[in-house]
């Protein structure tokens, strides 16, 4: 057992919901202290002058001038994808036939995906990522060594093989025979062991025919406490070809309604062109999208409408993504400044400035990325999207010790001196001034403000007072 002492963080309900008071939102302690039992789940938590008394000659590890937060919930992710970032001029279907089909195809023989899986959770670790829902590839070999390499690493990871049997090469599909024989068991190796969770997951329904999704469905059905995680309408032209291969569905969301596969435990990734009727219906199905800002604008996919999804009378749970590879970072922090710049545009487009007979002054206002938004997205918000919330995400007791610790000085100079560190101040005093440094490390930061990585109260990963990596128990070396 041991008691961690400093300044946290986190989120005890949506900041969209208080509209105008969003630090009502969030739980600051300025000199709080979080202690974790010999199993990694929280025991107690508050100040540290009402928490020590009651744990005498508990071990203490203090973290000074820093703001420790939860950790960081990635909630669409591509392992395979790993050496492909930022491979060069694309939209999406092109960009999958040139550059990701071949790649993952490396991904079917383990040694090849062993050395790939341990550095995609190096890069999880340094960027503050301890939980993720992530895509493997269509072959079984994959996802065993995701969730083999999570767990050494004590990581809560969802993933399952992924299902594609058509508009792919020969070499990479696979028959809704043998995705079901794989599935089935991986399901009874995996799921509910340690923190791994399944999800069955047809890649897009672009590239999935009648009979893989039915197979999905048949899954869902016999194990609906699994997850379901797909795409959903990221790219115009993917979703004209979804429309010409499921003709009786009206729009994306429908084809996977049709197969069952809607409800509190799916997630879609992106959701860029989502109709108004497909945002209520996934409101009123409980089902989730996961905005990946940094992949939408890098492969041209389109804007997604933050504010049409917090709609408070048809809110979507929301996770953010790095969908990594489209995205060309691991960091859930460059994620947010993508998100806050996306919304700024679908701000501008809705206040009235360019077209004063679409100005809707609220969703306007809901496209705003405060960080209270920004990091209530990427913890609570994320396992609460993900039906983890019992497990992760804040600092209630009971839950898992899961927790990133960020340093306003970390990364460029400027960023120390937007915050009014170099002048002697160490870690914020209010929630106000946790929120400015939170925001300054989402806009003008980068991964060095990362400064460790705890998972199950244990340090996974952590830097050295110039920013090299130390490493950590189960993390990079």
């Amino acid at each position: 057992m041991r008691a961690i002492r400093g300044a946290f963080l986190d989120f005890v309900d949506d900041p969209w919901r208080h509209v105008g008071n969003e630090q009502a939102a969030a739980r600051f302690l300025p000199d709080g202290m979080l202690v974790v039992d010999d199993r990694g789940i929280i025991l107690d938590r508050g100040p540290a002058d009402e928490v020590a008394p009651r744990h005498p000659g508990v071990e203490i590890v203090a973290i000074a001038d820093r703001l420790i937060l939860p950790g960081f919930i990635d909630g669409h992710v591509h392992v395979p994808q790993t050496r492909i970032l930022g491979s060069y001029g694309e939209q999406l279907l092109p960009w999958l036939e040139k550059w990701v089909f071949p790649e993952e195809r490396r991904y079917f023989e383990r040694p090849y995906a062993e050395a790939g899986v341990r550095r995609f959770f190096d890069n999880l670790l340094a960027s503050g990522t301890t939980t993720c829902q992530a895509f493997t590839t269509a072959q079984p070999v994959t996802t065993e060594v995701v969730f083999e390499e999570a767990a050494r690493r004590n990581m809560r990871i969802i993933t399952g093989i992924t299902a594609i049997d058509r508009n792919a090469p020969d070499w990479f599909t696979t028959s809704a025979e043998e995705f079901t024989a794989a599935a089935t068991t991986l399901i009874e190796k995996y799921h509910g062991v340690g923190r791994s969770s399944y999800a069955i997951t047809p890649r897009f329904a672009y590239g999935a025919s009648d009979e893989l999704l039915a197979a999905c469905g048949r899954l869902k059905a016999a194990h609906p406490d699994l997850w379901v995680h797909t795409h959903i309408s990221e790219n115009p032209s993917e979703i004209r070809g979804v429309l010409e291969l499921h003709g009786d569905c009206a729009d994306y969301l429908g084809v996977y309604e049709k197969y069952g596969l809607v409800g509190p435990k799916f997630t879609g990734g992106h959701g860029v062109w989502l109709t108004d009727s497909e945002f209520r219906r996934l409101s009123e199905a409980g089902a989730a999208i996961t905005f990946c800002p940094c992949s939408n604008l890098f492969l041209g996919s389109g804007l997604f409408r933050l504010g049409r999804a917090t709609d408070p009378e048809h809110r979507v749970r929301l996770s953010f993504g790095s969908d990594v590879g489209g995205g060309n970072r691991f960091s859930m922090l460059s994620v947010l400044e993508d998100a806050y710049k996306v919304g700024m545009l679908n701000n501008t487009q809705l206040d009235g400035s360019v077209d004063p007979s679409k100005k809707d002054a609220a969703e306007a206002e809901r496209n705003k990325l405060s960080p209270y938004r920004a990091f209530y997205s990427v913890t609570l918000g994320g396992a609460e999207a993900l039906r983890l919330e019992d497990r992760v995400g804040s600092f209630d007791i009971g839950k898992e010790a899961d927790f990133v610790v960020l340093d306003a000085r970390g990364g460029p100079s400027a960023m120390a001196w937007r915050t009014g560190l170099p002048a002697g101040g160490g870690a914020p005093a209010t929630v106000e001034e946790a929120a400015d440094h939170l925001f300054a490390i989402m806009m003008v930061g980068d991964d060095r403000a990362v400064a460790e990585t705890w998972v199950m109260g244990e340090r996974a990963y952590a830097r050295d007072a110039s920013g090299g990596v130390v490493g950590g128990t189960r993390g990079a070396p």
